[in-house]
């Protein structure tokens, strides 16, 4: 019997101490977090809650490298999106994190730009040639009101780094407009060498310049003067400068013919250089005593009165011929009207498109853009000139050649010829 009372007591033991085990295992640490959330304050445990409900996931892959074909500067950064970069998801926008590398030490990491969602590369146009920099790339939730952020949630990528910046040789982007020159460059070279040679090289016949011996021979005909007007504009412009040197050959045939050139100019410089092209002219031909140094005189440099001065002058003297060669505007047409109205020839030249209707109704003859700067090569034929002229027409065959090919190229689907032609800012 007291066996029996013995083994009762033990298993009774037993049991008190499974339960107090129990207890200590299970109730304590439930009644401890619950005294824990007495004492934590409410509205944090809900703003925790919901912060991390809005935070989106942060972007995958960021990768970094140095932005070929630049003169350096520029980092491209690279990353995938983050898992909640789709239609309403929480990832909005993507913050760009730049940390430098100064004494071999990484500094802290600051905002250097920002990208919409959807967005995978972000170009960092400021980087410090030759010096490393860390980046990261953070996924932003936010919402805003009237331009104020109520509230905003990130997450930051792992950082990617480091990489630095460096100037390239070439860009290999516009290799193309390389080949181009090259070709360019060797169609010129090879017809000022066929020039100099003695080939006869063909140069379509300008109308303008093929009638300026017809032009000088009348006037010699009726004994009346020669106007030539260089433009309005300084020695500086193209123009101007193609303007004098046709003047030269112009100031030659005069000479032959012994019938008086005038050439009215606006610009000192212009007035030096045109009385050095008229005296040589006339020596070349072999007649230094017929130039006079009133062949060549200064009016205005002001546009209309300029304008004014050589038409009360046409209007006077009635000149069989005159030339206008160079920059011109507004006075285009006063000019040539009061020309026309006289009945004088007129050959014209210019590359001002907005003066170039004007000319081409009240000329005999006008020179249209490059025509004008062609002129000087027509008239002299001097090998240097005439190659470069016919090399600069072969570069632009083979440009009218290739838009005709890729345009049937590209019309059957074919192939798309316009990349070769690519030209990248």
């Amino acid at each position: 019997m007291n066996h029996n009372c013995r083994t009762t007591k033990q298993t009774f033991l037993r049991r008190d101490f499974l339960l107090l085990a129990f207890l200590i295992i299970v109730i304590a640490p439930t009644l401890a977090a619950q005294q824990a959330s007495d004492t934590m304050p409410a509205d944090t445990v809900v703003a925790d809650s919901i912060l991390v409900a809005r935070t989106p996931a942060p972007p995958i892959s960021v990768t970094v490298h140095d932005l070929p074909n630049d003169a350096g500067g520029s980092i491209k950064i690279n990353w995938g999106l983050s898992p909640d970069d789709v239609a309403g998801g929480k990832a909005r926008k993507y913050r760009i994190l730049r940390a430098e590398t100064i004494d071999g030490q990484r500094q802290e990491f600051t905002e250097i730009g920002d990208v919409t969602s959807g967005a995978t590369e972000f170009i960092d146009g400021n980087a410090t040639s030759d010096v490393e920099f860390y980046y990261k790339v953070m996924a932003v939730n936010f919402l805003s009101e009237d331009n104020e952020t109520i509230w905003e949630a990130t997450s930051e990528s792992d950082e990617a780094g480091p990489v630095k910046s460096s100037a390239q040789w070439f860009d290999w982007r516009r290799i193309n407009v390389f080949v181009g020159v090259i070709v360019l460059c060797g169609f010129i070279l090879y017809y000022i060498n066929q020039a100099k040679a003695g080939k006869k090289l063909f140069i379509r016949k300008i109308a303008g310049l093929e009638a300026v011996d017809e032009a000088v021979g009348r006037a010699t005909e009726m004994g009346k003067k020669i106007f030539y007007i260089p433009g309005t504009q300084d020695m500086d412009n193209v123009q101007t400068i193609a303007g004098v040197t046709i003047l030269g050959r112009v100031a030659e045939m005069a000479a032959q013919y012994e019938t008086w050139l005038e050439v009215p100019v606006s610009r000192s410089l212009v007035l030096v250089t045109a009385k050095e092209v008229v005296k040589e002219a006339y020596t070349k031909v072999g007649r230094p005593d017929a130039y006079q140094e009133d062949q060549v005189h200064y009016l205005t440099d002001d546009q209309f009165g300029y304008a004014a001065g050589i038409d009360g002058m046409v209007v006077r003297e009635k000149p069989a011929t005159i030339f206008y060669m160079g920059a011109f505007y507004a006075e285009a047409l006063i000019l040539a009207e009061t020309g026309n109205s006289i009945g004088a020839i007129q050959i014209a030249g210019t590359a001002m498109p907005s003066q170039l209707p004007f000319f081409v109704a009240s000329c005999d003859y006008t020179l249209i853009g490059e025509e004008l700067f062609a002129a000087s090569a027509y008239l002299s034929r001097e090998p240097k000139l005439l190659g470069s002229l016919k090399g600069q027409d072969m570069g632009k065959a083979v440009i009218l050649i290739a838009i005709v090919v890729g345009v049937l190229l590209e019309t059957f689907g074919i192939w798309k010829l316009s990349n070769l032609f690519t030209v990248i800012d």
